[in-house]
């Protein structure tokens, strides 16, 4: 299908899978469990603004994003969603938040106070989550008693409302996950012993979800499953890939055995070769560590990608594929079908996960957005389109 783009390098984004996956994630947690979903990093590359109508209209009861700026776009669209803030905000732009109504993550009764003063100037009651440390170590009150007793005096506070408490798991193995989400239960036993019951109480991201349902609580974390990418607990959820990764041969030349391309000359012709330019490169987040290990897909065979990869372009070897032209389809990644690599196995080339092979996409390339087995809007965040 041809859209009207100014590049030849863009994304598909189907709304359809998205739609199904977050309905499977659903189904599979039962509807006495809130999902948070998880559309931080532009919704690992699909897009936030464009993927969060789908989730809100299909079973998403709170919008999880990283930072505050992540939170403030979306904020500008939906005004009256909660969207929750799960990094670290620092206190000089606490204002900013809570006069946009951004659920905020604390992990100290100072942060707190400072945050509690503010919402009374501001006439306002701003939603916070406790962020607990089980043992990620990486942010959150750590689990000692001392931790408990803030928690307990920020609840307190008059002028903030402590809406839930949340842990990460480490995911180093079903010993570890199982210890870290007794150390929340307990902490949470203990907190409320003294306080209300807290509504949202939460330790498990994609993975937690689909591998320990008993650790649901009241609310869990999707993010990759619902785009459609699958780890750990790989079938459990039955999910649809949204993302088709395209662009098209921009250049052919023919090279005589010896001739090199690119930087260094690191590959050399071994073999009188037919060689294609691809207008992606490392700037566009394709991975420069594909070099010499990077596939592409043209017309149902998968053709390598040789020398090294430049910031805007990438070459591949033509040699093999009958009568190339300039303006045929090269397929970056799919879903596997017709012999297109999957997410999955990009990231494997590439030595990361699939998380870090979709988010790094960069908004310099377009989305097309499909719904409903056609074009829905076309996004080009340098025109505007």
């Amino acid at each position: 299908m041809e859209y009207k783009l100014l590049r030849d390098t863009f994304v598909e984004v189907n709304l359809d899978n998205i739609k199904y996956n977050i309905i499977q994630v659903k189904n599979f947690i039962g509807h006495n469990v809130a999902i948070a979903a998880v559309i931080k990093a532009n919704a690992y590359g699909h897009g936030a603004i464009q993927i969060a109508p789908v989730l809100i209209e299909n079973g998403a009861d709170i919008l999880a994003v990283a930072t505050l700026s992540e939170g403030l776009e979306l904020r500008n669209e939906f005004n009256d969603y909660e969207i929750l803030i799960m990094g670290y905000t620092p206190d000089s732009y606490l204002e900013i938040a809570v006069s946009k109504n951004l659920t905020l993550t604390i992990f100290s009764l100072k942060q707190a106070k400072i945050l509690n003063k503010l919402a009374k100037k501001l006439n306002k009651k701003p939603g916070i989550h406790i962020k607990y440390n089980t043992g990620f170590n990486r942010l959150g009150y750590k689990d000692l008693p001392e931790s408990i007793n803030e928690i307990i005096a920020i609840i307190n506070l008059k002028n903030i409302e402590v809406e839930g408490i949340f842990s990460h798991l480490a995911l180093k193995n079903n010993v570890e996950d199982k210890i870290q989400y007794k150390r929340l239960v307990n902490a949470i036993a203990k907190i409320e012993k003294h306080t209300t019951p807290l509504k949202y109480k939460h330790i498990c991201d994609s993975i937690g979800t689909v591998l320990h349902p008993e650790y649901h609580l009241t609310m869990v974390r999707p993010g990759a499953i619902l785009y459609g990418l699958e780890s750990e607990g790989k079938g459990i959820i039955d999910l649809k890939q949204a993302m088709v990764f395209k662009t098209k041969i921009s250049h052919i030349t023919k090279l005589e055995v010896g001739e090199g391309i690119s930087y260094g000359y690191r590959w050399t012709a071994e073999r009188k070769s037919k060689i294609g330019t691809i207008p992606v490169g490392y700037a566009d987040g394709y991975p420069r560590n594909l070099y010499q290990k990077g596939i592409v897909t043209i017309n149902g065979k998968r053709v390598p990608v040789i020398g090294v990869i430049c910031m805007d372009q990438c070459m591949i070897d033509l040699t093999d594929v009958t009568n190339p032209k300039v303006g045929d389809e090269v397929i970056i990644f799919a879903d596997g079908a017709n012999n297109t690599l999957t997410v999955n196995e990009i990231s494997i080339l590439a030595g990361t996960n699939k998380n870090e092979i979709v988010s790094r996409i960069a908004r310099r390339i377009p989305r097309v957005y499909i719904k409903d087995k056609k074009v829905f809007k076309i996004c080009d965040y340098l025109t505007k389109k």
